[in-house]
């Protein structure tokens, strides 16, 4: 893509909930062990099934590889969109641009489909399994619904990232977000101290800045644009994944969404949080425990086995820890778990 210095003026970092959606789903159902976020793989995979119809929806808008439909990831317009602002900009995606996209995502499918059976079967019987996908639409039955009537799919569609989100990623999104904001803030020194041309030549392998343009390495498909246009929007994602995301159709602006710094250390096991003497002090020791033991989310029962506190207890802290907005519930199918908020994190760093 080319820039000129309009472009590189409109350039902007954003932190975007649905690039998190996606990919995170992808891994779920990949099956392949992750060596980063195996635990969170641990914890969340066993509670897909609470999502019934929602997850069957969701699992065929993001297949295993290949393209995802654009209106997934509507530019945002601001830093740091809310899920409930992207998902309303998903509702009004115009029902031309719906059914677009899902013709490329059956066309995308049924081409790799081809490819993976081309070794096994004669050239005629290519021809034959490409007519049957553009017979069958290539797409599942909740998609052809959608396609059918984009505005009624749309509304199931946000109900059921709204279900995921609640159960796989609400749980622990102020550690993901105190990521992706420390990117951020890592990227805009930067370019601070040594320009916008350091900043993407250091973003991922596959990108580079050079003479003026932007270019991408490995990819698969022409570009769809040659100007930026309406400037560039760059967004750390947690579950991207070693490759880099792109999405590039005009006239929205272009969005690469590229792995975060730090996501290594997203779910090790941490020491003993230094502030929980501190706050035990403060909040009582049996609140300052339970705070210590939600460095990840956790239910009643799992808090009352780690700590020995009768369910009931554990409750009743809870409850009091969420009124004091250091904690929050998400409710995922049968389970209701717990976790700290952000200002909960805080109080608990080193230097909080």
């Amino acid at each position: 893509m080319l820039f000129t210095a309009g472009d590189l003026a409109r350039m902007r970092f954003v932190v975007a909930p649905m690039w998190e959606v996606g990919p995170s789903l992808r891994l779920l159902r990949s099956g392949v062990p992750h060596a980063v976020h195996g635990p969170w793989v641990e914890q969340v995979r066993p509670r897909l099934a609470a999502l019934g119809p929602a997850y069957g929806l969701l699992a065929e808008l993001v297949p295993p590889t290949g393209y995802v439909p654009d209106f997934l990831n509507p530019a945002p317009t601001g830093p740091a969109p809310t899920l409930a602002g992207e998902l309303a900009a998903i509702r009004a995606t115009p029902a031309a641009q719906v059914r677009r996209d899902l013709d490329r995502l059956a066309a995308d499918q049924a081409d790799r489909a081809d490819r993976a059976l081309r070794p096994y079967r004669p050239h005629r019987a290519h021809r034959a399994n490409r007519a049957h996908h553009a017979d069958q639409g290539g797409l599942g039955p909740r998609l052809r619904a959608l396609h059918a009537d984009p505005e009624a799919g749309l509304a199931r569609l946000a109900e059921a990232v709204e279900a995921y989100w609640e159960l796989a990623l609400a749980p622990y999104w102020a550690r993901i977000r105190a990521v992706l904001d420390a990117d951020v803030l890592y990227r805009a020194r930067q370019a601070a101290e040594h320009g916008a041309e350091r900043v993407l030549n250091d973003l991922h392998a596959e990108l580079r800045w050079t003479d003026g343009a932007l270019r991408l390495s490995h990819r698969s498909r022409p570009m769809p644009r040659r100007t930026a246009g309406p400037g560039l929007l760059l967004i750390p994602s947690a579950f991207t994944g070693p490759g880099l995301f792109t999405l590039l159709a005009p006239p929205a602006p272009p969005q690469l969404a590229y792995p975060a710094r730090g996501i290594g250390r997203l779910w090790t096991a941490e020491a003993p949080a230094p502030g929980t003497a501190a706050l035990a002090a403060v909040l009582g020791r049996s609140r300052a425990l339970l705070l210590a033991e939600l460095a990840a989310p956790a239910s009643t029962t799992d808090l009352a086995h780690r700590t020995g506190l009768s369910p009931s207890a554990v409750s009743q802290y809870l409850t009091a820890l969420r009124d004091a907005r250091l904690v929050s519930a998400h409710r995922a199918g049968r389970w209701v778990l717990y976790a700290r908020t952000a200002t909960a994190e805080a109080l608990l760093a080193p230097d909080g």
